[in-house]
């Protein structure tokens, strides 16, 4: 939040201490700590306007959400096979839905490959065919399902984080953030050497960067019984959830009709609920995993 605000992460300890004092944490009142922020004369304005953003975080996180989330980028040139799988994805133009899955289908074909990739323009086609059959002119449900079976699938595993430090956008970005004498460092916490005990992150610089290449190599052994990363927890339960949301919009498609719609975007759009990385990750997920049951419960009721 702190880079989306001002650009770096300076101002990250402001915005907590305004989250803070937002929770009733502090035993101060606002205008003290604005007034010891005035007093330090430090970066004045920003450093007061972070607080403030910090409070609002957590009085209407939704609102902060929306004025700073970032533009998601334009669709990129895609080849011939992304074409085949996005018109596989969408029948027609259908703006929006369109939208983002020239967006998600290369992606998960550098993900992983065009098969993977294939797997989500299925199932993006079979619900915009069924919400176009029973709800007619209505596009919620697909573009939910578009957004949130990407997310699902494209978890940032030890191979995905190896693609991405390759990726020749985030190179350019170093490049002009930091010039390119900059020294740059790697810091990792595998899941894998965490199970086994290590409480730190790994420091490590450019000269790793071939063991990236060969990671990203080898992103065809993600799920497999090879796959080396596989065993930890917080991977076995990424992988079953992509099978449990495909199991949960079947659900929702098997009993869509206009008076169920609204219900069914929301339980599709679940996935959102899922956030971080490893335990507070797991925690979030067995919080998706309890509103999921407690839709469908209630559709099975009302149907």
């Amino acid at each position: 939040l702190s880079e989306r605000l001002f650009g770096d992460h300076m101002m990250a300890n402001t915005l907590l201490l305004g989250a803070a004092y937002q929770r009733g944490l502090l035993p101060v009142s606002a205008s003290a700590l604005e007034q010891a922020i005035t007093l330090n004369g430090a970066a004045v304005e920003k450093n007061l306007a972070a607080f403030a953003w910090g409070r609002a975080v957590v009085a209407d996180p939704d609102a902060v959400e929306r004025a700073t989330a970032a533009p998601e980028p334009p669709a990129p040139e895609l080849s011939g096979l992304e074409r085949e799988l996005v018109a596989l994805a969408v029948d027609g133009d259908q703006g929006e839905l369109r939208r983002l899955v020239e967006i998600r289908v290369p992606e998960l074909v550098a993900y992983q490959d065009a098969d993977y990739a294939r797997r989500y323009a299925e199932l993006v086609r079979r619900v915009q065919v069924a919400e176009q059959e029973r709800t007619p002119g209505r596009g919620e449900l697909a573009e939910a399902v578009a957004r949130n079976l990407f997310k699902l699938m494209a978890y940032k595993d030890e191979y995905e984080v190896a693609r991405l430090h390759l990726d020749a956008f985030e190179q350019a970005r170093l490049r002009d953030e930091l010039g390119d004498g900059a020294k740059v460092w790697f810091m990792l916490h595998p899941p894998l050497l965490r199970a086994l005990g290590l409480k730190r992150k790994l420091k490590l610089g450019r000269w790793f960067v071939p063991a990236f290449r060969a990671l990203r190599s080898m992103r065809r052994l993600r799920g497999t019984r090879l796959d080396p990363f596989g065993l930890a927890r917080v991977r076995r339960v990424e992988r079953r959830l992509v099978g449990e949301y495909e199991e949960l919009v079947a659900g929702a498609l098997g009993a869509l009709r206009p008076e169920t719609h609204a219900a069914a975007v929301e339980l599709c759009e679940l996935p959102d609920l899922i956030r971080g990385y490893e335990d507070i990750k797991l925690e979030s997920v067995e919080r998706f995993r309890e509103r999921a049951a407690e839709l469908s419960a209630a559709a099975a009721v009302s149907a």
